[in-house]
């Protein structure tokens, strides 16, 4: 069997960092190419990083990038010259990188999610049902935990599980974030989406949904105690894109979730 040529940029990160252990473990991989911001004088699994650069990934069939939303459409840019698949777990874009985003997957396949687990992905369809099932009266809130060293909030995850509830009501997600909050002990529901996101310690990822109606509570969480969840999941991703024609998918995608 051919080995997928893998290239991970932000290598020197958390999930770079455990995408080399995990790709390491993985027989479907090669790890051809490791790309970071600056340069590094070190080598992982015998492989200096680079620069991000057309001559750092001609070689790989396909790129796993989390790192910052500008290094990610620096990547995009050059892996579409390349004809090169991307896998992108970074998050925190705007609308005009958004749609960036759309532009490129009409030339290669990309496959973008906030988070790679497969019990977030379904925890954001649950979102979806239950904010499609629920009448007017129920508001909704969303809180999230990660480790101090996260910088962007809400995070990727918590927008995702926000795109659930507004695709359940069939209105758009920007047009639904309500207040975002750091670090409050708590936060109030509103007609638009409240966010309140808490950075501490070395913690993973908590997440949680709120649907209130004033007269009852639903509640649906998810907590991840293990960062190969998401590195696992960023490799089947990755084989998973390889057999795709361009265009923009999701974990969703994978999954088939109707």
């Amino acid at each position: 069997m051919k080995k997928i040529n893998l290239a991970i940029s932000g290598c020197m990160g958390r999930m770079g960092q455990q995408l080399i252990k995990s790709s390491k473990k993985n027989k479907k991989f090669k790890l051809v190419a490791l790309t970071e911001n600056k340069l590094i004088n070190k080598k992982f699994n015998g492989i200096k990083p680079e620069l991000n650069s057309e001559k750092a990934f001609k070689k790989t069939d396909l790129i796993i990038d989390f790192t910052i939303p500008s290094c990610t459409i620096e990547i995009l840019e050059i892996a579409a010259k390349l004809k090169k698949r991307v896998v992108i777990g970074t998050t925190g874009f705007n609308r005009k990188q958004e749609n960036i985003i759309k532009k490129y997957s009409k030339k290669i396949p990309i496959l973008k999610a906030g988070n790679m687990s497969l019990g977030v992905n379904l925890l954001m369809y649950l979102t979806q049902i239950a904010s499609k099932s629920l009448n007017d009266e129920y508001l909704s809130k969303i809180f999230e935990i990660h480790h101090k060293h996260k910088k962007d909030y809400p995070s990727g995850t918590a927008l995702m599980l926000g795109k659930g509830i507004a695709d359940g009501q069939n209105k758009n997600l920007y047009n639904l974030i309500g207040k975002k909050f750091l670090n409050k002990k708590s936060f109030p529901y509103g007609k638009k989406i409240n966010f309140n996101s808490i950075r501490k310690g070395e913690i993973i990822g908590e997440h949680e949904v709120k649907f209130s109606s004033g007269k009852e509570i639903i509640t649906l969480n998810h907590e991840a105690f293990d960062r190969t969840l998401y590195s696992d999941g960023a490799l089947t991703a990755s084989n998973w894109l390889m057999k795709k024609k361009p265009g923009l998918y999701s974990m969703r995608d994978l999954l088939n979730f109707s």
